[in-house]
């Protein structure tokens, strides 16, 4: 008994070393609080003076009640801390270039390792009072609230907040505030240098739950439906104590008379499917780990019986997409707005003969993140506002489109609907864990 019960340990042990070096190592709980807390330390000292000070504001208010959070302050938090508490404000002072940042919490206690406690409820009872004394005390000349009429994640000062605010400052003080927007922005898009270290790490994960879906461990044709494999995505997630940041789908494109119609991955999930031979599958999938996002979309082909390989006119069709994409990241300039960016890449495409949807979108602390859009599924003439945010180096995007192909063996468009991680510096774009170049075989 006891050497069936040690070979049943290490057979245990195994297959726990086989799924850790498929996926990496995942951090404990408590080491993952420590790296956040560390990404946001440094962050804090070695980049938001820059965006500060790029944007004119030398004073920067986030302001949030508790479970009604600002969508920035939650990036602000000690990974510690699951929510603001009562009200929860933070103070970004900039005294000056060659100076670091004051941060403050006007709270009885320090808020994590960054932001010290600069209110003493005996000596002064008053929150908003204090607040007031430390703006006069450092006499800002803008100081910036969270207020945006066209980007919600920097939009997150309730009215309450922003009328008590401008009475409890004063006329002469209530006149210098302004929109952090572009601070805000700033903020959540940048992605720094320490972060960019783990990025291709989450991504690969995400990749990797990906490849297990389309393979045979859990697809059986005739067998399973595509909820079937969305749920054991759910499950995978969950088994690695990792989170969705958004419910996964799985779709069928075939061989039928039946129009695929890619909108529906949009507007309301299709049907249940049970997933045969001859069938294209296609993923939209993306998990949540040490407050970063990935959004994926990749595809899949299962074989029928006899073949060996994929048709050699979905290997073209899917070379249309990837020809896309290498359009489209071509067209990434400092300074260009997400606009100019579509309308370039449509044109080129379209010149090539290629028939593109773009609706790329940045990526980070949020899956559909602060910065500039780069169309949408339904504004293909360009978006207005946020598609003339100009780009900035150093962001994460999703390259997110699709590239329809006329398949005459079936009669109809295929769409090859790709969506992959990249980053954007001064050398240009580079997909964080590389991107699918090859549909996946299922045998």
């Amino acid at each position: 008994m006891k050497r069936l019960i040690l070979l049943f340990l290490l057979i245990l042990s195994i297959q726990f070393g086989f799924a850790q070096n498929e996926y990496g190592q995942i951090l404990s709980m408590k080491e993952r609080a420590a790296t956040i807390n560390r990404l946001l330390e440094d962050k804090v000292k070695n980049y938001l003076p820059e965006i500060m000070r790029r944007e004119g504001v030398d004073m920067w208010l986030v302001i949030s009640r508790e479970y009604n959070e600002d969508p920035v302050i939650k990036t602000l938090l000690p990974a510690e801390w699951l929510a603001a508490r009562r009200r929860t404000i933070l103070v970004f002072f900039d005294p000056g270039e060659g100076k670091e940042l004051e941060t403050l919490a006007v709270s009885r206690y320090d808020v994590g390792s960054v932001f010290k406690s600069a209110w003493n409820k005996e000596l002064q009872p008053d929150q908003w009072a204090r607040l007031a004394e430390i703006i006069k005390e450092r006499d800002p000349k803008k100081i910036g609230v969270n207020k945006s009429a066209y980007f919600g994640l920097a939009d997150g000062i309730v009215s309450t907040d922003y009328e008590e605010l401008k009475n409890a400052i004063g006329n002469t003080y209530a006149n210098r505030i302004t929109s952090a927007e572009k601070v805000a922005i700033g903020w959540l898009e940048t992605r720094t240098a320490a972060e960019m270290a783990i990025y291709p790490h989450i991504v690969k994960i995400s990749h990797e739950i990906i490849k297990e879906a389309f393979s045979s461990k859990v697809i059986t044709p005739g067998v399973t439906t595509t909820e079937d494999v969305v749920w054991w995505m759910r499950e995978k997630v969950r088994e690695l104590k990792l989170q969705t940041w958004f419910h996964p789908t799985i779709d069928i494109q075939r061989a039928d008379p039946e129009r695929f119609d890619h909108l529906r991955t949009f507007s309301k999930r299709p049907e249940p499917g049970v997933i045969m031979p001859g069938d294209l599958l296609h993923c939209d999938f993306g998990i949540t780990y040490l407050r970063l996002n990935t959004d994926q979309q990749q595809h899949a082909y299962v074989l029928r019986p006899g073949e060996t390989d994929i048709p050699a006119y979905l290997k073209e069709a899917f070379d249309n997409g990837n020809r896309l994409q290498d359009i489209f990241t071509g067209n990434f300039k400092e300074g260009r707005t997400g606009n100019e960016v579509l309308k370039m890449s449509r044109e080129q495409a379209i010149a090539e003969g290629i028939k593109p949807s773009i609706y790329t979108h940045p990526i980070g602390y949020h899956g559909h993140a602060a910065g500039t859009t780069l169309g949408m599924w339904d504004s293909q003439g360009g978006v207005p506002v946020t598609g003339d945010y100009p780009l900035h180096l150093n962001t994460a995007y999703s390259i997110e489109l699709n590239a329809a192909t006329m398949i005459s063996e079936w009669g109809k468009e295929v769409r090859i609907m790709l969506e992959e991680e990249a980053f954007f510096d001064k050398t240009g774009v580079w997909y964080i864990d590389g991107r699918q170049e090859k549909i996946i075989i299922v045998n």
